[in-house]
């Protein structure tokens, strides 16, 4: 009597569909900017971080969440991301290297969080946080010794990494920081944009303009940008470049720049790179009211300058 019963169920079960092979996990991606600073169009913190909020958002599966003038986020936060992006003022106001904010990294970085430094926040403080930068990202932007002049760079040949999908060799103006510091070993690491600076972006010393050791490496080869594995089985990537928000208008750096983002939180980069339709509505929006270098008044948030104009201040 059992025995037509065990092949009805058996029937019925050769009926029902297999189950669907996982899904990949949801990511949470938390864009941190800090406050306005430098000219008109330059170190556009929060434009940049609510753009690339705009364009993941628009990806199934990857949350992302902004947020903006140097707000630090509750921990709970930090403990539901998959990556940290950065794009802030570094040296001495370093969001990651004040108060508790270091423990917090560090705890998230332990447990595998993917981390990106974009352009300042490559910065650490001049007598501070230079071995977490060596361990969570390999390298940073040493005052007295790295430089970060504005100049034509030009990326000929590119590495085979899924950062690099769909970008081709291309030619841009901004603010490359290079002669960075790197640890003895970039095990795990891969340099993404190498240029090699012209002659005359190193002129006399100072603090980031220029000093014996980058002037007798004049004529080599330079890493702006890298990404590699971490120990701790966390991703990590620094880009060096940024200065300007109008270079986002770029396909080929904005491809680096949201593949980057994409590999570090170990989401999918589509085979021919992040693509999207860029209108200068979408530059312009959310610009910083700025004042005008020499004191002048800023006019409320319009056009980026051109990449060839003069730099904003620094300290």
């Amino acid at each position: 009597m059992k025995r037509p019963i065990l092949i009805a169920v058996l029937s019925l079960g050769a009926l029902c569909p297999a189950p669907a092979a996982d899904k990949p996990a949801d990511k949470e991606i938390v864009l941190l900017a800090s406050k306005p600073s430098h000219g008109p169009g330059q170190h556009e913190h929060n434009a940049d971080v609510l753009l690339f909020a705009k364009w993941l958002n628009g990806i199934p599966g990857i949350h992302a969440v902004t947020y903006l003038n140097g707000d630090w986020p509750e921990t709970p936060v930090f403990e539901r991301a998959d990556e940290i992006f950065l794009d802030a003022d570094g040296a001495e106001g370093h969001p990651f290297f004040q108060g508790d904010h270091t423990g917090i990294i560090n705890r998230a970085a332990k447990r595998g969080v993917g981390l990106m430094f974009y352009h300042w926040a490559t910065e650490p403080p001049a007598k501070s946080g230079h071995q977490e930068m060596l361990d969570w990202t390999a390298g940073y932007f040493e005052l007295n010794y790295s430089v970060n002049p504005l100049f034509d760079a030009s990326f000929n040949a590119l590495p085979n990494h899924p950062i690099t999908r769909g970008v081709k060799p291309f030619h841009i103006r901004d603010e490359w920081y290079y002669n960075n510091r790197f640890r003895d070993s970039l095990r795990g690491f891969t340099p993404i944009l190498i240029t090699t600076p012209p002659a005359d972006t190193v002129k006399g010393d100072g603090p980031r303009s220029g000093n014996p050791d980058v002037r007798s490496k004049a004529g080599q080869p330079q890493f702006v940008a890298w990404a590699g594995e971490r120990q701790d089985g966390g991703r990590s990537m620094s880009f060096c470049g940024g200065h300007y928000h109008s270079n986002l208008g770029d396909p080929n750096f904005r491809r680096i720049v949201m593949n980057g983002i994409l590999w570090v939180a170990k989401a999918e980069v589509p085979p021919e790179g992040f693509e999207v339709t860029v209108t200068p509505e979408d530059l312009t929006a959310n610009l910083d009211p700025k004042q005008m270098r020499g004191g002048g008044r800023g006019a409320p948030a319009g056009p980026s300058p051109a990449p060839n104009a003069a730099p904003g201040q620094r300290p």
